[in-house]
């Protein structure tokens, strides 16, 4: 695999840390799809499952999308993928998903959701939106977003692996 990811500070102030981590996540979803055919990244990993790595970079675009636009900015935006019909149509819909749009929507999600953070004057502000636990901190979404990321870039190594056999940290 190929790719740049660029360590995070190992001593840094809190909001600086917080969006490092957030974009080497970023990056390492990016690095575990590179170099791979349209065909591989529709893949699955394992019948019933809907799991692709197409599949994670469309439900990361929505999460991205979900959580700093539509609840930290309150934005009036539609979901990219899902629909009251489907609540998966991010994993369901991979298989005849353009490949293309479906980066292009992701890259875009995360350079929007950059934005909104930085317009952010401090980790403390509250969302614009209440969520089910109410109205969540900037600093509560990044961590979240973290974590969110590096639970998928463990099923995207899982996956990748059973792709080509490549595998990396």
């Amino acid at each position: 695999m190929t790719g740049e990811r660029i360590d995070p500070p190992i001593v840094a102030g809190e909001r600086e840390m917080l969006d490092s981590w957030l974009d080497f996540h970023r990056a390492t979803l990016a690095w575990k799809c590179a170099g791979l055919t349209d065909d591989q990244l529709r893949e699955r990993s394992a019948p019933p499952s809907t799991l692709s790595l197409l599949g994670l970079v469309r439900h990361l675009a929505e999460v991205e999308r979900g959580w700093f636009r539509q609840v930290l900015a309150g934005e009036d935006v539609p979901d990219l993928y899902v629909t009251p019909q489907d609540r998966d149509a991010e994993f369901n819909g991979a298989p005849t998903a353009d490949v293309a749009t479906s980066f292009a929507d992701w890259r875009t999600e995360c350079e929007l959701a950059r934005k909104a953070a930085a317009a952010a004057p401090s980790l403390d502000i509250l969302a614009a939106e209440p969520t089910r636990a109410g109205r969540v901190s900037l600093r509560w979404i990044m961590v979240h977003m973290i974590e969110e990321y590096a639970r998928h870039n463990g099923h995207a190594d899982l996956l990748r692996e059973r792709i080509d056999g490549a595998t990396g940290d």
